[in-house]
């Protein structure tokens, strides 16, 4: 790889973690690729050049936070033994949630916006964690892993709507 191209992944990289932070903080409608290209100190055109609009560029950073917690559960998945399975992977989402705060605001976010591309890539990110953690309590021999998965969706968007409006009881066990 060029020297070139190692500036050029850096500086997307660098786009995409500054769209998350702007977006989280502001909001999708009201924040703007120049607010953007400010907080990375590069001009607006230069946001462009890698992302052609605005919601390309949120559907980045959402592939971005996706893949964090996709990896992160398939980490998990590989290692935790059966009893473990379940507090390992809500641990696993909580360390996740407190260290990528910003991600975690931008898809509580990204669920309210109808635009059918950012739809579909928070159903491709939802149905990618349904499927590993229910496939996963189905290989731990779980009773009820229909049951389990669905309690653990909903315990991590209830953990998403404590941290947001900081509501800690909310998550109290």
């Amino acid at each position: 790889m060029t020297k070139d191209a190692k500036i050029s992944i850096n500086r997307r990289t660098d786009i995409i973690s500054a769209a998350i932070e702007v977006f989280a903080e502001t909001g999708y409608y009201i924040a703007t690729t120049a607010q953007v290209a400010q907080r990375v100190q590069i001009s607006q055109p230069y946001v462009f050049r890698f992302f052609a609009t605005k919601e390309q560029l949120l559907l980045s950073a959402l592939d971005v936070s996706w893949t964090r917690i996709i990896k992160s559960f398939r980490q998990v998945i590989e290692t935790a033994s059966s009893e473990r399975l379940q507090a390992e992977l809500i641990g696993t989402y909580e360390k996740i949630s407190e260290s990528h705060r910003n991600e975690m605001l931008l898809q509580m976010q990204a669920q309210t916006i109808q635009e059918e591309p950012i739809q579909e890539a928070m159903r491709y990110g939802f149905r990618e964690v349904r499927r590993m953690v229910l496939e996963a309590f189905r290989q731990v021999e779980n009773s009820n892993p229909e049951e389990s998965t669905m309690r653990f969706l909903a315990r991590g968007m209830l953990g998403n709507i404590a941290e947001a409006i900081h509501m800690p009881e909310l998550k109290d066990k």
